[in-house]
């Protein structure tokens, strides 16, 4: 990343409590880096967008701040895939009304498109009381200037809806972006602390269209033939964790199930990225990434178990014999006091999950691998013939990683036709992990073939998946009373249906698990044969 400049704004955001301010502000990390006295000050801004909201669709921010007696006029970019930087321009304004004639930066001008002033309408005002506390890290040539902002205040909607917002700001304004990371690490030692990956501006358009917070997929991840390979392990990780992070709130409500599924697919497309570029990476940097990793996603794991569960297992039992007719009214009754059981079970497991995402130690494995990446910490180890390619085109070793994955897919199919359980759900990590490394490297290569390949990936993924979910029920049905309560009458004769339906249909699926085995041996290569000194 660039250092910082004025058309750049590098600033890393903490979410906080506000009776921890006082307690932060004397915390050794500020107080003895201070350069001069804190100032503190009122920040009135409004934003800006279209009634059809283009602006915030492109994540671009355009907002008019009242600063003492005059007025500053911003425009911000989306931000960069690292999550710290993004094109900011900023010019003195007459009136809290934007004047987009003054805007002269032909890349502020293209953010912005055809837009006339007449098109803009004021979605929301942020009101911040903002403490400024100027810091310096490091010394000499290497030190750092870092802005720290305690900002309280409101989002404010014209029709009186508000959201209160909390947190602290390290804004660079010279040096390296990784001690933004040391600062922070350092904080959070001193007052729970949460990294927020959304902007103001973000939170204001969410509160002004009455959006719920929605699960998203991965985007896809662009890689350039000259990115070399240490640039992509920065761009895939970084990836990863903002796919992460963003299905945080709506894992936290626990509302909709996608969420802290997408939130276990980040974590093992991580855990294979990591494992993909394991040669390149230093052991102990290798087992404390997998470790926190295993961590966070034995935590999440069990919610996500009863939610496939209870929406995927169960439920289509529960209405085959709710449609019956009176047919089965017994059976009904079981299945739904096994319901009542396991929704009450992942109850309790959203409860570990948000245990975990509000702790110490999820806000520091963030930071944490953060600073790695920012760091390039894999640097951090002998000249070797291994290390020398990290600054070597990653589209010379994207081949030879593909056809790995693919070689090992095959050979935990091999037989397909006759493998138990067990080695099937083997087949299926391996399948999972070939695909992670499909998706990371797709843009290196012409989309038509890697999108018919990754479509017949898909389709074996997804029924060897259903398979794993039985064998997961039978587990789940086991540990329904592990904590020591008893089942309720009816609950063992319930469980045997639901086991029993879809064991039959497992059955009848058979002929075309297999076919679709085939199929995908039968997919042609996107990528070119390795060289084998690669």
């Amino acid at each position: 990343m660039a250092e910082a400049d004025i058309n750049r704004e590098t600033e890393l955001k903490l979410a906080a409590k506000p009776e921890d301010f006082d307690t932060l502000r004397a915390a050794p990390a500020i107080a003895d880096r201070a350069t001069g006295p804190a100032t503190a000050k009122t920040l009135e801004s409004t934003y800006y967008d279209t009634e059809d909201r283009r602006l915030a669709a492109r994540k671009v921010t355009l907002r008019v701040r009242k600063t003492g007696d005059g007025y500053v006029q911003t425009v911000k970019s989306a931000p960069d895939e690292d999550g710290l930087g993004r094109g900011e321009w900023e010019c003195a304004v007459t009136s809290a009304a934007p004047d987009l004639t003054l805007i002269t930066d032909a890349a502020a001008l293209d953010l912005l498109g055809s837009l006339s002033e007449s098109e803009l309408r004021p979605v929301f005002t942020s009101i911040v009381e903002r403490t400024i506390q100027d810091v310096t890290l490091g010394e000499g040539d290497d030190a750092a200037s870092i802005e720290v902002a305690f900002d309280r205040g409101r989002i404010l909607l014209p029709d009186g809806r508000s959201s209160d917002l909390c947190e602290v700001e390290l804004e660079l304004k010279s040096g390296s972006p990784t001690t933004l990371y040391d600062l922070a690490q350092e904080l959070t030692k001193t007052a729970p602390l949460r990294l927020e990956m959304r902007t103001k501006a973000a939170r204001g358009h969410a509160l002004a269209t009455g959006a719920a917070d929605k699960a998203l997929k991965a985007e896809k991840l662009q890689l350039d033939p000259e990115t070399t390979v240490e640039g992509a392990v920065a761009r895939i990780v970084r990836a990863c964790l903002a796919h992460m992070v963003a299905n945080e709130a709506v894992t936290l409500a626990g509302d909709d199930p996608e969420g802290v599924h997408q939130m276990r697919v980040a974590l093992r497309r991580l855990r294979s990225a990591i494992a993909l570029f394991r040669p390149f990476i230093p052991a102990s940097q290798y087992q404390w990434l997998v470790g926190e990793i295993k961590w966070l996603a034995g935590s999440l794991g069990p919610a996500r178990d009863w939610d496939v569960f209870g929406e995927e297992l169960l439920a289509p039992v529960r209405d085959a014999f709710h449609k019956a007719d009176g047919h089965g009214r017994s059976a009904v009754e079981d299945l739904d006091t096994l319901a009542a059981a396991a929704e009450a079970k992942r109850l309790r497991a959203y409860e570990g999950v948000r245990e975990a995402i509000r702790s110490d130690r999820y806000t520091a494995f963030l930071l944490g691998v953060g600073s790695w990446v920012e760091k390039r910490g894999w640097r951090d180890q002998p000249v070797s013939e291994e290390s020398v390619r990290l600054f070597q085109p990653v589209i010379g070793l994207a081949d030879h990683l593909l056809n790995k994955r693919h070689k090992k897919a095959k050979r935990a199919g091999h037989g397909f036709a006759h493998l138990p359980v067990a080695q099937r759900h083997q087949l299926r990590i391996a399948l999972k992990k070939l695909r992670y490394a499909v998706e990371f490297f797709r843009s290196l290569y012409d989309d038509k073939p890697v999108r018919r390949y990754i479509q017949q990936l898909a389709a074996l993924q997804d029924a060897l998946g259903h398979l794993n979910d039985v064998a997961t029920a039978t587990r789940l049905l086991h540990e329904l009373h592990d904590d020591g309560s008893r089942s309720a009458p009816g609950e063992p004769r319930a469980a045997g249906i639901v086991i029993g339906w879809h064991a039959r249909g497992v059955a009848d699926t058979e002929a075309a698990l297999v076919a679709l085995w085939h199929d995908f041996i039968d997919t042609k290569h996107f990528w070119s044969k390795p060289d084998p000194a690669v």
